[in-house]
């Protein structure tokens, strides 16, 4: 059982930020308790949460304990030398009685640093943005799942300790749901469901324990899988203003913010939080570094710190750097783009002629200058023949591709296997998945080897990681939301449900799945949830409830001998495209479909 524990307290973020999403902390129960070792108590709360501890000693209590805090565990003990920035720390507390005390350690500079005021930027013009701080009455909170107590006077029981865990307040565990004829499918989506709870922590998205500093890239992952798992869309927006006020330094995450601002009008349909940003997200463009023919060029400022294609810099796959970048360039197309929606929504006739025009132009110049026709494959940059998987998944996945190319390109990227990181794998699955690869997505998720989100569950983790695993990034942190891409992946692609017009006022229903028989879960929308259960057996059958106000296309995989959709004795109106048949009618309430 949770109950909750505090009031809401606001976050003060900076001038331009008012609060942010409101977070509270939450009273959590151990798992279990037991003696490791004479006057030894290993306390266990099942999984990682931020928090600290309220003790209530009985009325005997004297003297004082020690407490050991811990995400890592190794042979039946609190891993006291975890490797890289894994959480572990010890608090020292006097007993008074039956005194109620908050114990946790000292706060951690690492994740406390703020601006001196006298700070000067580095030699590429940037500076470390401040650490968000979590509210002051709380207390320090830190990442941990298991405690060890000594010194505690006699028997340590289950009513002498709660941990005080926090997260977002708004957060609703029935909101979404996920489950598919396969375990290890059930066991991904509920470590990264969870890694998107625990990391509200912040009351806006940070990078993980280290730092605790929202970046670009970062957030727009953790927007994406808050959608699918919560209903909350404010803690997204909330991280948005902060970034514009706290800028970080990578090319890509300036784009990463018009993504963010899309995708909340895509979600909710809202021009009215919109409309006062626009102006302000016209600097995330890029444009000052755009040539003549409309590609963006790369100084050796931006070549050496800026330019970021992938992180840690082993997941590049070799990705070879020059002045005008693929990656770079791809990210800067699809900016345009989306940037042209926007003005074209907020009526900015002039802007959006002028940003479909560049794209245009630039996107013309992008194929003809770094796809190689001879082996189908986009080279790393100009001045370069290496071709690697990353300059080749983001214009997949932002379709920058032509058509007559997909499927070259679609080959290449897939062949290179998972060559990226947790978070580039977030866009390699979906161009995977956009484009009938997603037997290959399927099987990257659950590969085996130390790649994959089956290696994470397998760990032992709770919360994902930075990176794929410690050897890939010594120093990465175990609580780490951008590794959650599942999270928004299982309902998106493997449940099926896509947003297609602003507002969820249409949506797509396109099951992809793969080697599963079955799966069922629920989607949340602003206008309510998206409820799926579908079934690949001899048939495919698919039920799906579609809230009021909103219209769903419904595309049902199609196995080759099939010769159409039905529901009972009725055929449905439906064509055949490919691997799928499409219904022709939109649908609205609860159906029924089976393809024979």
């Amino acid at each position: 059982m949770q109950r909750l524990f505090r009031c809401l307290f606001p976050l003060v973020l900076s001038a331009t930020v008012a609060s942010a999403a409101p977070v509270h902390l939450v009273d959590e129960n151990p798992v279990s308790i037991t003696t490791v070792a004479p006057g030894v108590h290993l306390v266990d709360f099942g999984r990682v949460a931020f928090g600290n501890l309220r003790l209530t000693p009985p009325a005997t209590a004297a003297g004082t304990a020690t407490l050991h805090f811990g995400e890592s565990f190794t042979a039946g003990r609190i891993n006291r030398q975890p490797p890289g920035t894994v959480r572990y720390a010890t608090a020292t507390v006097p007993l008074t009685g039956a005194k109620t005390l908050i114990a946790a350690p000292a706060p951690d500079a690492r994740n406390t640093r703020q601006l001196t005021g006298t700070e000067k930027p580095d030699q590429f013009g940037h500076i470390t943005p401040r650490t968000v701080l979590t509210p002051a009455a709380w207390g320090v909170v830190l990442p941990f799942r298991w405690v060890e107590i000594e010194g505690w006077p006699g028997e340590l029981r289950p009513e002498h300790l709660r941990r005080q865990s926090a997260y977002a307040s708004t957060w609703d565990d029935a909101a979404a749901s996920f489950r598919a004829s396969d375990p290890l499918y059930n066991r991904i989506w509920d470590l990264c469901r969870y890694s998107i709870k625990a990391t509200t922590f912040a009351g806006v998205y940070v990078d993980g324990d280290r730092e605790r500093i929202p970046y670009e890239a970062d957030a727009y992952l953790n927007q994406l899988s808050h959608y699918t798992t919560d209903g909350d869309i404010q803690m997204a927006r909330d991280t948005y203003d902060h970034l514009m006020a706290n800028a970080t330094w990578p090319t890509e995450w300036a784009t990463h913010l018009i993504f963010m601002v899309h995708a909340d009008w895509m979600h909710t349909g809202d021009t009215r939080w919109l409309a006062p940003r626009y102006a302000a997200l016209k600097s995330k463009l890029l444009l000052e570094r755009a040539r003549a023919d409309g590609l963006i060029t790369s100084t050796p400022a931006h070549i050496k710190k800026g330019d970021l294609v992938d992180w840690p810099v082993t997941e590049r796959d070799g990705f070879v750097f020059t002045p005008v970048n693929t990656v770079a360039n791809a990210f800067y197309l699809r900016g345009l783009a989306l940037m042209a929606d926007l003005a074209r929504v907020l009526k900015h006739d002039t802007d959006a002629s002028d940003y479909t025009s560049r794209e245009r132009a630039a996107r013309a110049a992008f194929h003809a200058k770094l796809f190689d026709a001879t082996r189908g494959v986009y080279r790393d940059g100009e001045g370069t023949d290496h071709a690697s998987q990353h300059a080749n998944l983001f214009p997949l996945a932002f379709g920058l591709v032509p058509a007559t190319e997909r499927a070259r390109v679609t080959t290449f990227v897939a062949s290179r296997h998972m060559a990226c990181s947790v978070y580039a794998a977030q866009y390699l699955l979906e161009a995977l998945f956009q484009n009938n690869a997603a037997d290959t997505a399927h099987a990257l998720i659950i590969a085996p080897g130390d790649r994959s989100w089956k290696h994470m569950v397998e760990s032992g983790t709770t919360i994902t990681w930075e990176a794929w695993d410690q050897k890939y990034k010594p120093n990465q942190d175990w609580n780490h939301a951008w590794g959650a891409a599942p999270a928004n992946l299982f309902p998106n692609y493997v449940l099926g449900a896509r947003v297609l017009t602003p507002g969820w006022s249409q949506a797509t229903i396109r099951p992809h799945p793969g080697t599963l028989t079955e799966a069922e879960g629920k989607i949340p929308t602003p206008r309510g949830p998206i409820l799926i259960n579908w079934k690949n057996a001899a048939t495919f059958s698919l039920t799906v409830t579609i809230p009021a106000g909103m219209t769903a296309l419904v595309e049902l995989p199609a196995a080759a001998p099939s010769r159409g959709v039905f529901s009972g004795a009725n055929a449905i109106p439906a064509k055949r495209s490919g691997n799928y048949w499409h219904l022709t009618s939109a649908v609205s309430g609860t159906h029924t479909f089976e393809v024979r």
